[in-house]
């Protein structure tokens, strides 16, 4: 194997960074979250897309596609009313990200 080929980072620069991104993420919050969900919007949706995290207060969803994307984007504000049941910890944003 050539010099070329080789990873850029160690193993322990991956991990550290990938702990980093996942620091002050709240996996139960998440699970509420993800609970919620098909409760919140369109059936279609539920089916769909998905949440991936909330993190400083921005829900990230999973979209399969820009129509979707626009559409949840377009649902934004009745999603956040419905996250509201989170309270404190509910997201004031939300973020598509295209699968």
């Amino acid at each position: 194997m050539s010099r070329d080929h080789e990873p850029v980072a160690s193993l322990g620069e991956l991990l550290d960074s990938l702990a980093g991104r996942l620091r002050h993420v709240d996996l139960r919050r998440i699970d509420q979250a993800r609970q919620l969900w098909p409760r919140v919007v369109d059936p279609v949706l539920a089916e769909h897309c998905r949440v991936e995290l909330i993190k400083d207060h921005v829900l990230v969803v999973r979209v399969p596609s820009g129509a979707f994307a626009h559409r949840v984007t377009l649902d934004a504000p009745t999603i956040l009313a419905g996250f509201s049941a989170l309270g404190e910890d509910a997201p004031t944003s939300l973020r598509t990200v295209i699968d």
